[in-house]
This record gives structure tokens, C-alpha cells and sequence, in this order.
């Protein structure tokens, strides 16, 4: 899981660019919703070693995995190049948190691994079996000696395939596995290939574990205060040129214990070898002292860009929240220095917590801001890609989603969203806006840029967390949208009445444009069913986590994608309010908690029961 984004100072964003031809309709796409994690007695969770050999082989992990009926966030996706019957999914899976034991007063234990899954699909997407990747605590498999892991968990899934049947996982991963407070905070990269090599058969595409490589560690300090790895990105070269087949990594370090407070970076590697070996961690972004989100794109002449979001912050030189980019013509071997494409007013869900500090979302008990709402963790990221098959433009294609100028109001409350920022609570404004996902083309070619244009022009909802795909002439964007969301106000988050009480708000909607982003189709709805994304499944049933990012890939016109999904999750009431807050337990979740011999309360003693039941969803977009 994610640390939590720091808080900056805003700044506007000029409105304006391309003509887009977008309408918003109501209606779902054809496809039916699938669920990609199976945590419960109806599809049981398999080896990655016995789905590669199919020799049967289960564990206590996998057996808890297998009727959990757990949490799963921050999914990902990727189709397959040579075959789009071929998908490979994750997500940050907690489906082992629960198997090891229960405490004095039978409260089973929060104990177990949080750990990278593994989906697959051979029918495009209309059925995945669940797996975990190998390396998992508690793995005894024949794969497990082919993982060299050091950590107890993992998250922030990231996926690639190269053009000859391999798949890679990206990984950000820390706890001890010998249970102690350090956090380690390394990276690593898992590989599968086809069992029967490139000329296989491509339905046993990504199939076979060959193992994961630790690409860079962090160091041995409690809770994330030394050096640690977060916001992977991973892409590899599938262009046919000399450096095909190249594998490219990156990710945000940050050094926790610092008199400034949290300082990060971006750092890369890359793989010459199939994922064998990787390079030694460079850093890239030598100037900009402040940034997450990487991504990376590879064009169709083999030049590798990276871009993120730079953080305004009064400690440094920079002034502004803005897109970045820097840009490669040597396979990944050096980079340029750092160069802004464009500033922009951020939309950074904010609060202020009952005991006066500065909140990234809000909830119950330690976690309750004095607005009274109830919301998740969420800001502006950016996201981007390039059509490798195209060998005639080095077009750059960045989607993020900021506050949307002129939709800046007075929230009435302590609620924000227009400042991010690790800053004292000074800085904090009492102003809510709209969120809305815009849309850059960049030429890499000569660095100049399409100005921000809105992918879908809505005067009703927020839109958040944003992704695009681009392959053989066609952009696929997707992202989650409130405009059904009968609470919806730009004075409050995502989901919450003006009292406070939560319910159904989001659902996917997707667009694609077949000339380069100067048009797109009408935003369509794609997921069959809203949902509350506000339930309070974390930090002991305190506070609501979505996770930070959806994922959408492409083939050509075939498109998949993929989000977290609480349609499943058991509404239920939290024993421990004896006062109920002003959520009116709609963010509550099904929990059993008793009287002990002390007169306090136990804990949960249902964690299987539905109550964490937040899973992930995936559908065909148009």
C-alpha cells in the first residue's frame, strides 16, 4: 500500500486546447463487470506453480486467500500484444491477512501478508482465475526459491509484456518478515514467460514464474523513515529497434528522515536481459525536489520518457504543481534534465482532524476531521503512454486531474481540496472545486505540447484518477466519475451528503479517439453498478482507502479495464460508536466485536464475513 500523498500549495491552470467532440451518456457498456478476485469458497485462489504445470500445490496462504473475502485495491492490467485472449491483472491483495490464528478473546489476527496478486484471463477478459505471485510469507512452492524477496508485503502492481510472451510485475514491497517495526521499502521485478518459449503456443503467454529480481533496497528504519521506494512504473520496448526487448522500471524514492520533512526523487533502471538483471537505480530528476506518480513511455523510435507530477512546496524552489517530463534517445542510458509542460491547481482531498492536524482522509476516531465527512485518500496524478506502432510521430499522451478553474467555491466546512502539501495547517484552505481529467499531446519529437483540454466537459461530478492506452492508432482513457452521484457538490468529497452521510458515488467511465487526441467519442459509462467508496475497511474499520489509480490497456480497438469495486462489501454497524457519527453508519461495515472480561470491546471476529469484502472489477471498454 501507498504512503500517503504530502500536501502542497495550489496554483491555476490555464483552461483551454484541443476541440473535443464529447457528450455523456448514462449507460453501461454491453459487457457484463467481472470480478477478477476470487476470495471466497466459490473460486478458490491457485498456485502460480500449479497453473504453470499444473501440479496441484496449496498452502495456508492460499487456503485463507481462498474464502477471505478480503480487501484488493490499486488494481492493474495489461492485454497481451500477440494475443488479446491473454490478460494478466493484480492488485495490492490482502486475502492472507488473516491466517494466522486469533487472539486471547478469538478476534482472528491482522497478521498475514499483504502481497502482489496475479490474475489471468485466456478469453479476453471474461473470466480471470486468481493466483498470488510467488515469494508470498508462507510460500513453500517450488517457485518460491526463484523469488528473491526480503520483504513481508508488496504493492503498487505494475505490468508490461514484452512482444515474445513475457510478461513483468513491478513491486514496491516492505515489513520484516521476522515481524520487527523495519520497513524496509524495496522495489523488484517478477517475470513469466511462455513455458514453451516464443514460438509457444500464445494462450500459455506470461504462464511460467522465472523469478524476481530486487532491483533496489531501502533501509532498515520504522515506519518508512529512512530511505524507502514507492509509485512503481514499469514499460518495455516492443518497436522491433536495437533496444527491443529492453525492460524500464521506475519509481519515487523519498528519504523519511530528513530535518525538512519528506524529500523525493525519481529513479530508474532498466533490464537488457529479459529481467535477469537489472541496472543500478539512477536518478533522474536532479532538479525537481519534490515529485511522485512516474510513468513511462517508449515511442515507436525507441526513445523512453518519463513524466510525473512535481509538488509546489515553500522549502524548495518550486513554486508550482505541475505535469513533468524528461526524455531518453539512448535505451534508458541517460536522460534530459527535468522540463515543466504545464502548472495546475491541484485537487487534493483535505481536512482538518479533530486533534488539529492536517488529513488526507477522514473517518472515525483518530481519523475523524472536524467536517464530519467521511472520504478517501486522493489527489492529482498524471498519467501517460505512446503507440508504439507508430513510427511516424514521438507523440507523448498525458491524462491527470486536478481542480477544474472557475469551480472553486467555499466549502462551508474545514473541508479542502485546491492546496497540497506536507505543510503545517496554515496553509490549509476551506475551498471545495470540481475534479476533471484533461488530456496534453506531447511532441517529444520538438517539446512542444497541445494546451490541457478536458476529456469529457461535465458541470456535474468528480473525475479522478484517470489512465490512457495507446496502440496501432487508437487512445483509450478511462477514469472514475460522480455525475451519478445524487450528493454530489464540489464543497464536499466524493460520496458525502452535506450531513455527512455516504452511499453509492462512483462508476468507470471510459472514451477513445482514433486521430491522436483531437477528438474522442462520447464518455460512455462502464461499469454496470455505482459504488461507495467512503466504507471504512482500514486502520482497524476507521478510515476508507480506494487505493490511487485505475488502469486501462489496448490492442488496437481492443481495450480492457480494469478498478476497485465495493458492490460486494456487507454494510454493517461499528459496535464501538456508541454515539453514531454523522455518516448514520453508512460507512460502516459488518464487524463483531463483544464485550471481554475487562469490560472493552474485542476485536473483529468476522473479518470474513463480507465487512472487507472490496474487491476488483474489470470490463471491455468502447
Amino acid at each position: 500500500m501507498k504512503r500517503s500523498i504530502r500536501w502542497r500549495l495550489p496554483m491555476a491552470i490555464a483552461a483551454g486546447g484541443l476541440l473535443l467532440n464529447v457528450a455523456s451518456v448514462s449507460a453501461s457498456t454491453p459487457g457484463t463487470d467481472v470480478r477478477l478476485t476470487h476470495d471466497e469458497a466459490a473460486g478458490r485462489y491457485v498456485s502460480a506453480y500449479t497453473l504453470a504445470t499444473g501440479n496441484p500445490y496449496t498452502d495456508p496462504t492460499l487456503d485463507e486467500c481462498s474464502r477471505s473475502q478480503g480487501r484488493q485495491n490499486e488494481p492493474a492490467v495489461a492485454v497481451d500484444p500477440r494475443d488479446t485472449h491473454v490478460l494478466i491483472g493484480s492488485s495490492n491483495d490482502y486475502c492472507g491477512v488473516y491466517n494466522n490464528g486469533a487472539d486471547a478473546n478469538g478476534a482472528p489476527i491482522a497478521s498475514g501478508p499483504v502481497w502482489l496478486g496475479y490474475y489471468r484471463s485466456q478469453d479476453s477478459g471474461g473470466s480471470f482465475v486468481s493466483s498470488l505471485v510467488p515469494g508470498y510469507p508462507g510460500d513453500t512452492s517450488p517457485y518460491a526459491a526463484l523469488a528473491k524477496v526480503r520483504t513481508a508485503s508488496s504493492g503498487d502492481p505494475v505490468i508490461a509484456w514484452d512482444k515474445n510472451g513475457r510478461v513483468f510485475m513491478g513491486s514496491e514491497s516492505s515489513g520484516d518478515p521476522e515481524g520487527t517495526a523495519k520497513t524496509f521499502g524495496d522495489v523488484w521485478v517478477a517475470r513469466y514467460v511462455n513455458p514453451d518459449g516464443p514460438a509457444g503456443a500464445t494462450s500459455n503467454d506470461g504462464k511460467a514464474y522465472r523469478g524476481t529480481v530486487t532491483v533496489a533496497q531501502g533501509s532498515a528504519a520504522p515506519n518508512l523513515l529512512g530511505k524507502f521506494h514507492d509509485k512503481t512504473a514499469i514499460e518495455v520496448d516492443r518497436t522491433g529497434g536495437s533496444c527491443d526487448g529492453y525492460v524500464y522500471f521506475a519509481w519515487a524514492r523519498f528519504t523519511g528522515n530528513t530535518s525538512s520533512g519528506y524529500n523525493s526523487s525519481v529513479y530508474l533502471v532498466r533490464s537488457t536481459d529479459h529481467g535477469a538483471t537489472f541496472s543500478s537505480p539512477m536518478k533522474l530528476s536532479q532538479t525537481v525536489h519534490d515529485i511522485q506518480f512516474p510513468d513511462i513511455s517508449v515511442t515507436g523510435n525507441g526513445h523512453v520518457y518519463l513524466t510525473y507530477r512535481q509538488f509546489a512546496d515553500v522549502r524548495s524552489s518550486q513554486p508550482t504543481d505541475a505535469v513533468m517530463y524528461q526524455k531518453s534517445t539512448d535505451c534508458a542510458g541517460s536522460f534530459s534534465q527535468p522540463t515543466q509542460i504545464t502548472a495546475f491547481e491541484p485537487y487534493d482531498a483535505t481536512d482538518i482532524l479533530d486533534t488539529g492536524g492536517l488529513a488526507g482522509s477522514c473517518g472515525d476516531f483518530g481519523s475523524h476531521c472536524q467536517s464530519g465527512y467521511t472520504f478517501f485518500r486522493r489527489s492529482t496524478q498524471v498519467r501517460s503512454t505512446a503507440d508504439q506502432l507508430d513510427t511516424s510521430h514521438e507523440n507523448i499522451y498525458i491524462v491527470y486531474d486536478p481542480s477544474k478553474p472557475g469551480t472553486e467555491v467555499a466549502s462551508g466546512t474545514t473541508y479542502g481540496s485546491v492546496v497540497s502539501g506536507d505543510l503545517p495547517v496554515k496553509y490549509h484552505q476551506n475551498v471545495g472545486s470540481q475534479s476533471a481529467v484533461y488530456f496534453i499531446r506531447l511532441n517529444g519529437a520538438t517539446g512542444g505540447h497541445s494546451a490541457p483540454a478536458l476529456l469529457d466537459n461535465e458541470t456535474v461530478g468528480h473525475q479522478l484518477f484517470p489512465d490512457i492506452s495507446a496502440d496501432g492508432g487508437v487512445l483509450h482513457a478511462t477514469w472514475w466519475d460522480s455525475r451519478r452521484d445524487a450528493s454530489y457538490s464540489p464543497q464536499r468529497p466524493v460520496g458525502n451528503s452535506s450531513g455527512g452521510v455516504t452511499g453509492p458515488a462512483l462508476d468507470v467511465f471510459a472514451t477513445k479517439s482514433a486521430d491522436a487526441g483531437s477528438s474522442w467519442s462520447a464518455a460512455t459509462r462502464v461499469t454496470d453498478m455505482s459504488s461507495n467508496p467512503n466504507y471504512e475497511q482500514f486502520s482497524g474499520r476507521t478510515v476508507p482507502f480506494a487505493g490511487d489509480y485505475l488502469w486501462v490497456t489496448s490492442v488496437g480497438d481492443f481495450a480492457f479495464t480494469v478498478w476497485t469495486d465495493w458492490r460486494n462489501t456487507v454494510q454493517g454497524v461499528d459496535q464501538r460508536e456508541t454515539a453514531e457519527d454523522q455518516d448514520a453508519t453508512t460507512s460502516d461495515v459488518l464487524q463483531c466485536r463483544e464485550t471481554t472480561a475487562s469490560g472493552g470491546l474485542s476485536g473483529d471476529k468476522c473479518p470474513r464475513d463480507g465487512g472487507l469484502d472490496q474487491n476488483i472489477y474489470g470490463d471491455r471498454t468502447p
